[in-house]
């Protein structure tokens, strides 16, 4: 069964008004922000990857959720899968307590069920925010507005490419791959005069369409505009093949967040704090 029927199926359950019909990432439970995510050991991270690194990006991909809703994160829930490799374990932890240090993300409770040896981890979390104000959703967005990425582009799959090609590969491409930085400030500050804002998950291309779709709106690309660093440059060039690359390659936790034309968000200034 792929994710829409299961979906489908779970919005005849999950009708209250803070599920925003599963159609957003997040959850609003009067002025909390509530979100979940879980990783997968070996599609969202190698089993060569550093335990550390692991729990820095549970955290950093739950906090991302929370920054395209411009919410201030309060409190987390982590679900640990423990194998018993007791070296693996505790280095995930000081990940997830490194995130929560830097982020002022508490970790407040949780979960830990015992695997099989040899099976594949997965893992979770739940974080918390409050935001003052309605969180933007994805569905908010209007014939003409503008569509702004925060962030760049690619870095991530460019990251995982090379570490496929040599799982000792480092660098800033596989930092950025490994510990993704969650736009926390970004969003607070624009979060107020979104329309519709989300974070880059699973690729520009198809995130944009789930925005327009749940928008009632068409979206146009433009792959020559997308914002790319010089080191997925240097890496992957320019020309179309490499946007493309990176309009598709997910794992960025870039914003995607759509405007009124009229707003240029260069004029705004960013709120002080963590991210």
């Amino acid at each position: 069964m792929d994710e829409s029927r299961v979906l489908a199926r779970l919005r005849r359950t999950t009708t209250h008004p803070a599920a925003r019909g599963l159609t957003d990432d997040v959850a609003q439970l009067g002025d909390l922000i509530i979100t979940h995510d879980s990783i997968a050991e070996g599609i969202h991270y190698l089993p060569d990857d550093p335990p550390a690194s692991v729990g820095w990006k549970l955290m950093a991909v739950n906090l991302s959720d929370l920054a395209a809703k411009g919410a201030e994160p309060i409190g987390a829930l982590l679900s640990l899968t423990l194998r018993g490799d007791d070296d693996w374990e505790m280095g995930f932890i000081d990940g997830v307590e490194a995130a929560a240090e830097t982020y002022g993300m508490p970790l407040i409770g949780g979960d830990t069920i015992a695997l099989p040896e040899g099976a594949p981890r997965v893992l979770g979390l739940t974080a918390i925010g409050r935001s003052a104000a309605p969180a933007p959703s994805r569905s908010g967005a209007r014939p003409g507005d503008a569509l702004w990425v925060v962030g760049t582009l690619g870095d991530s799959a460019a990251g995982l490419a090379l570490l496929h090609r040599d799982k000792h590969a480092s660098g800033t491409l596989v930092d950025v791959y490994r510990r993704p930085i969650p736009l926390l400030c970004a969003g607070r500050a624009l979060a107020p005069f979104a329309r519709a804002s989300m974070d880059v998950s699973d690729g520009l291309l198809l995130d944009a369409e789930r925005m327009a779709k749940a928008s009632g709106c068409a979206v146009t690309v433009d792959l020559a505009t997308l914002p790319t660093s010089d080191a997925f440059a240097a890496a992957q060039g320019r020309d179309v093949e490499a946007l493309l690359f990176a309009a598709t390659g997910g794992d960025d936790y870039a914003l995607l967040i759509a405007l009124p034309p009229e707003l240029d968000p260069f004029t705004l200034s960013l709120p002080s704090g963590r991210g």
